[in-house]
């Protein structure tokens, strides 16, 4: 669906502008209207400029202008009559209203009742303004909500199109935006992960053909031969798990397989063994049990202590690496899982290093590409203990060397 541009009424501006040039309006109306009622009350309260004496035969007595009274009683007129005396006129005021009432728009005769005024005729004004500007800048936050969800990470995440104006344009915009993102990174996952499972035939005929060598080739060169099929392979597999862990639905923990009851402690021994690491374990430690994937459990785990023995045995000793196992700790309301770590007493990881170690392909300076890794390894492990709910970190180790904590939650 595309949408055309939206038109000059349809403008998000112009509407913003119109609402707020009818407050105004609005506004201006109400205050012109309660001007106009003061000012009409106000003129039939006032008296005439001058006063007239008659008598009963219509006689003009006396004539005289009016003068006001200081305090309550009113304006006053003095008379001067022909007959010499002086006729003394009083209008007095109006009397207030039974029950205390003041009169109509008495209190918008002062300063304060006027910045009363003022103060109601705004709240008003703002209240029946809320719901137009309201309705507007909705469908902002819900783009916005929208595009935050799609830099988290959720790239199916879309906006929906309500309207024909600048809003609508650009969220039917983002949603093309994103859909084509999605599709882009869907097609490359995809044939990383074809391109890795075709280069499984080529390097079983390599093996194959290496096997079947009997003269021309040295032990030495058989060996480094042997050394890059293996490193090849390693590259090939780690490659595939990563594809399938990508293309996999990270919202669904299932999607990888179903989830089984896992032994924590038993598959730290067992990888120990396998490599000749040292396993600490507390005394009375409880049954260190959690839902998860075994496979890929257990290739975390690999991955770390093949880490740590290319790049911190200390002196070719693979008992200077250590592994451990921490119950859950912490008061209520806090994580409860477990602590796996892989420590090592190899140089260690420079503490600005620490976080780009976890990104794929990535090796530290100095590395050497003889040592074996692809740089895939470390990336395999965030992403495992993400996918189980947990996470990873790199932290020194007391006395030199490198731990590595993955916390998993039960």
């Amino acid at each position: 669906m595309h949408l055309p541009r939206p038109r000059l009424h349809q403008h998000l501006s112009l509407r913003l502008w119109l609402a707020v040039v009818a407050a105004i309006t609005v506004m201006t109306l109400l205050l012109g209207w309660m001007w106009r009622a003061q000012w009409e009350h106000e003129r039939a309260q006032r008296p005439g400029r001058e006063v007239v004496v008659r008598n009963a035969d219509g006689q003009v007595l006396g004539r005289a202008p009016v003068r006001l009274s200081r305090g309550d009683r009113g304006p006053e007129f003095e008379v001067p009559l022909d007959s010499g005396e002086t006729l003394t006129i009083q209008l007095p005021r109006p009397p207030h209203p039974p029950g205390g009432r003041a009169e109509p728009f008495g209190l918008f005769q002062s300063l304060g009742g006027f910045v009363v005024l003022l103060v109601g005729v705004a709240l008003a004004v703002a209240l029946g303004a809320y719901p137009v500007v309201r309705r507007l800048t909705q469908r902002l936050e819900t783009l916005q909500r929208g595009v935050q969800r799609w830099g988290e990470g959720d790239l199916g995440a879309r906006v929906p199109v309500q309207g024909r104006d600048e809003v609508a344009f650009l969220a039917e915009r983002f949603n093309a935006a994103a859909e084509r993102v999605q599709s882009l990174l869907q097609a490359h996952k995809t044939l990383l992960a074809n391109a890795s499972h075709e280069l499984r035939s080529p390097l079983a005929r390599i093996r194959m053909g290496l096997a079947l060598l009997e003269d021309g080739v040295s032990p030495a060169q058989r060996r480094e031969i042997e050394r890059n099929i293996a490193e090849l392979d390693e590259l090939i597999d780690e490659i595939l798990l990563a594809s399938r862990l990508d293309l996999a639905d990270p919202n669904d923990a299932a999607a990888l397989g179903p989830l089984e009851e896992v032994d924590l402690l038993g598959l730290a021994a067992e990888e120990c063994a396998r490599t000749g690491a040292t396993l600490d374990v507390a005394d009375g430690l409880p049954p260190a049990v959690i839902r998860g994937h075994a496979r890929l459990l257990r290739r975390l785990l690999r991955n770390l202590l093949e880490n740590a023995r290319r790049h911190g045995l200390r002196a070719g000793d693979p008992a200077s690496v250590t592994c451990a196992l921490q119950p859950p700790v912490g008061g209520p309301g806090a994580a409860s899982g477990w602590t796996l770590s892989v420590s090592d007493r190899g140089p260690g990881v420079p503490a600005e290093q620490r976080e780009r170690i976890f990104q794929p392909f990535y090796r530290l300076p100095g590395a050497s590409e003889r040592e074996g890794g692809v740089g895939l390894g470390l990336a395999l492990v965030r992403t495992i203990a993400e996918r189980h709910g947990g996470h990873v970190r790199c932290e020194a180790h007391p006395g030199g060397g490198a731990r590595f904590a993955v916390f998993l939650p039960v």
